[in-house]
This record gives C-alpha cells, structure tokens and sequence, in this order.
C-alpha cells in the first residue's frame, strides 16, 4: 500500500507539472503572439503613413530588423520589397494582401514546414489604393516548447524528487493508524473514521472465531481425554496418510516411541501387512488384518472416511486380541481334545457292543466285556460331567449358595471318598492343620480340593505320601496340597492348567482323567477370587498351594 500510495503521488505530481507548463506554454504563445500581432499591426501602420507623406525612400530609411516590407500596387506589381524577393505572387495570393484590397486592412499567420518557427503578415490598403505589408519571423510553439524542455526535464526530475520524499513521509503517515491497528482488538479511536465499518465487522468476526477457536479447542480436549481414556488405539489421517490424530494406546499397541501431526502413518509401523491394510483403506475400501507383534496380537481395522466417491482421509482402530487370540487357539485346541476325548470310550463300548451283538463273545466273558462297557461309560459320565462344571465355572452359571465351610471337615470329607483309589495306589493321606472357617460354594470348593487330591493320588509313586493342609493368615484361607510323586518339569509348570493339557501324554493315557481336573481347580480358585500357584521338582513331588479371600469373594 505504502508503494502504491507513492508511485501515485510522483505519477500525479508528474502529470500535474507536465500539463501545467503544456498550458503554461500555450498560454505564453498565444499572449506572445498577440503582442507581435499588435506590434506588427502598429509598424504597418506607421510604415504605411511614412510611405504615404514620404514616399518609398522613406522605407528605405527605416531599421526594420527582420521584419519585411513590401508595398504593392493596385495592379499587383511589387512597388517596393525590403528583402528584393521576386515573390510576388504568392504575396499577392496571400489572404491579409487579398483582405487588405478588399476591407482596407488584413493579417495572416503562415506556419514554415520547418516547426521551429512561423511568420505574421499585416497589410493596410494606402489612400492610393496600394498596399503596403509588413511580416515579421517568430518563434513557433513547437519550438518554444523544445527551449523550455531542457529546463521542464530538470525541473521535472527535482518534482519526482521531492514528491517521491513527500510522497514517502507522508503515505507512511497515512498508513501508520492502519499498520498500528490491533487486528486481536480492533479499535476506531486513532484511526480513520472511514475505517469504522471495517474495524467493527472485524471485531465481531474476531468474537465469533474466538468462539468457534475456543469450542474447538473444547471438542479437541474432550476427543483427547476419550481416546486417551481409550485402551484401544485409535489413528486419524489425511489422505496423503500424514498423522492428524493418534491417542497413546495406538503409539503402544504399534510399539512406536512418538508421532506428530504430519508424520506418515508408516512411520509408526511399515509392516507389509499394515501398510496393505492401509493402502487398501485409502484405495476406499474396508480392511482389517492382524499384527504379531513382540507383545502380543493386534487387530488393525482400516476404515476410509468418505464424502460422495471422495476419500477424505482414513480412521484406524487398534485392538489388542492377545487373549481373544489364545482363547480361539484354547477353543479350537478344547473342541479338537472334547471330540477325541469322547470318541475313545464311545469308540471302545461301540466295539464291544458290536462284539456282543455278533454272538463272538464267551459267556464267560460277558460279564468282562460289561464291566469294560461300565468303564468306558462311566468314563464318560465323568468326562461330560467336567465339561459341564467348567463351562458353569466359565459361564458364571455355578452354584452360587454361598455357606460357611470348615475347609478342614471338607478336606476330610474328600480323602474319605479317594480312600478306595489310594489304597490301590498304596497312598498315605492325610489332612493337617487347623478348621478355618471359608464363606463360598461348597460345591465348587469341594471340587477345587478332589481334583488336587485326585491328581495328587493319581499320579503320586507306589507308597507315596498326600498331605492336604488348612492354615490361613489374616483375611486369607490357605489350601495346600502336597505329594512325594513324580512331579511335573518347570517348562510344563504355566501349562498345566490347559484343558486336556498332558505333560506326559504315554503315561497320561495309562492313567484314568479327563484332563480337565487341573482346569477346574484354576476356574474355581478364580470364582472365589483367589489365586493357586505350583510349586515342583521331577522325581520328589508338587505343592499346590490355593490362596481364598475370606470376605471378599467375586461372584
């Protein structure tokens, strides 16, 4: 604005100083030829009545400088010329010579083709009826214009000068209450009156963006505290796929340090498999795939935002499926070792009662091949009835009767029913301790302290030893169960609690079990809110210990 304002002034100042002194000039000529004319007007004048009384030696006697005298004579025959010129007709052809015959008197102007000057003519009719004209050489505009442009230019040159200094001090004055404007708070006082309009709309604009700047800036908070709050990841990004928006369980669950906006997406994971997953979403399309990642599986779902047939940028929410994904292996590994499980007794009382409708069978041996049709059968009694007590144990569809236990009786109570099977193994048992009374499921407790004393038995050394103990510490029942037996390699330890999980599957098959006691045991422990640990070492024995909440228990 400011150069603006100064190319205008100097083009102004230049303009006004060249028209004025065009007009000057004109002016000038057009009062200098009036003078000559007046002046030349007069010398004929008085030449004529010197020549009248005189004669022509009176011209002859006069200083005419550059001025001209011709005196005509009514035929038209030159009587006299001051510069001998034999012109006489174009003088007599001349319109002040024409003039002065006719009305006694005329003048004439006569431009050279040379523009540097011009001639003025006066003719004056003698009582004679001859004429005396007198012309005189002066000046043109045109060349009075070029004697002043060397003085116009430099005179022009110190306008520029001046007006562009003028022009500078003084738009930057008129700019200066524009420049000293606060645009933040926009106020009419110092500044121009014409300026209010503008100063007023601009305020309210300021308010009405300040407003919007402010929800804004609510919105972005309370997306953050969400995402934030989020355990899932969730990415924002444009469709050049630079970074708007991550939330830090994205930065988590893709193991990346840090993003800032504008970042690529890839910068936080450049995977085949996530950058496919990506691309797709940008290309418009739904994607989701699965990421191995060091700490675990991550579901990556990739949606494209879009308006009309326009991809505007993409929304990528991660989800941590570790567990899902344990839990479908553990479902796919439970439904594979149910159908085997329960294809064995079947397929074995299938046999046998096929052989026995063949009439191949001794009637000596029916009464074996009925006791192994029991066997098999109540083996699967026992096998469906610990589907159902872990799918209620999973399901939290168990008893929930919640009663007061001596876990010590309880603990009697079910080494009293083993009693047969530790015989057969030659087991000593034992319960020791103190009654510590437990407020839960009897039923499920009773199942957690059989299925660790079974296993203790089932899987303890010819002549081995179980001791169930019942201690407990403030707020804390304790449930230890402990065998002199084979025990198990620490590299089975975190598995044991698997359905159908066998450390030594030769021998497990010798041994009757569902597989599913172990299982149970945690799942029960879980439904009363505590916790069980193993302790182990190959060839001297296990501890089971069960930690229960007295108080607190979760159901």
């Amino acid at each position: 604005m400011t150069k603006r304002i100064i190319r205008n002034m100097i083009l102004l100042s230049t303009i006004a100083v060249v028209l004025s002194a065009v007009i000057l000039i004109a002016f000038v000529n057009r009062s200098y030829n009036s003078k000559i004319s007046e002046e030349i007007r007069t010398e004929a004048e008085l030449v004529a009545r010197g020549a009248e009384m005189n004669g022509p030696g009176y011209i002859d006697r006069l200083e005419l400088r550059d001025m001209r005298v011709t005196w005509i004579s009514r035929s038209g025959r030159i009587i006299f010329d001051s510069q001998g010129e034999d012109d006489g007709s174009r003088i007599l052809d001349s319109e002040d010579v024409r003039e002065a015959f006719r009305n006694g008197s005329g003048s004439s102007v006569r431009r050279y083709t040379s523009i540097s000057s011009s001639s003025i003519s006066y003719s004056i009719r003698l009582s004679d009826d001859t004429v005396i004209r007198v012309t005189d050489v002066h000046s043109s505009f045109a060349a009075q214009f070029a004697e002043a442009m060397q003085p116009l230019l430099v005179f022009l040159a110190l306008t520029a000068l001046i007006s562009a200094l003028l022009a500078s001090h003084f738009s930057k004055k008129i700019v200066k209450p524009i420049n000293d404007i606060d645009l933040d708070h926009p106020k009419i006082k110092g500044s121009y009156p014409e300026l209010k309009p503008l100063l007023d709309k601009l305020r309210s604009q300021n308010i009405r963006v300040a407003r919007q700047m402010d929800e804004l800036h609510r919105s972005r908070e309370q997306f953050n505290l969400i995402t934030e709050s989020m355990s899932e990841g969730i990415i924002l990004a444009d469709p050049k796929l630079s970074v708007l928006a991550c939330n830090s369980g994205a930065l988590r669950l893709l193991g990346a340090e840090s993003v800032s906006e504008g970042q690529s997406i890839y910068s936080l994971n450049n995977s085949d498999v996530f950058r496919r997953c990506i691309q797709n979403a940008a290309g418009g399309r739904h994607s989701d795939c699965i990421l191995r990642m060091k700490q675990g599986d991550v579901e990556v779902i990739a949606n494209p935002a879009k308006s009309t047939d326009m991809v505007n940028g993409i929304v990528v929410l991660l989800m941590d499926v570790t567990e899902k994904e344990k839990l479908e292996v553990m479902r796919r590994e439970f439904t594979s070792n149910v159908s085997h499980e329960l294809k064995t007794p079947l397929t074995t009382i299938y046999g046998i009662s096929d052989m026995l409708e063949s009439g191949i069978v001794k009637a000596e041996d029916v009464a074996g091949f009925g006791g192994n049709i029991r066997s098999e059968a109540e083996r699967l009694i026992n096998l469906i009835n610990d589907i159902v007590s872990l799918s209620k144990l999973d399901e939290e569809t168990a008893p929930i009767q919640t009663e007061e236990v001596d876990l010590y009786e309880l603990a009697e109570e079910v080494l009293g029913r083993l009693e047969i099977a530790a015989e057969e193994k030659k087991v000593r048992t034992s319960v020791t301790g103190s009654h510590v009374l437990f407020s839960g499921s009897r039923t499920v407790l009773e199942e957690i302290i059989y299925n660790l004393c079974d296993n203790g038995i089932k899987y303890n050394s010819a002549g081995g030893v179980l001791e169930v103990r019942i201690s407990h510490i403030p707020k804390t029942a304790i449930i230890t169960v402990s065998d002199n037996g084979m025990g198990i390699p620490k590299e089975h330890i975190n598995r044991i609690f698997e359905r159908f999980y066998r450390v030594d599957k030769s021998r497990s098959r010798r041994i009757k079990g569902t597989g599913l006691g172990l299982s149970i045991v945690k799942h029960g422990v879980m439904y009363h809110g505590g916790t069980v640990r193993v302790e182990s070492t190959p060839g001297k024995g296990t501890i089971f210990t069960v930690e229960l909440p007295i108080g607190t228990r979760n159901m």
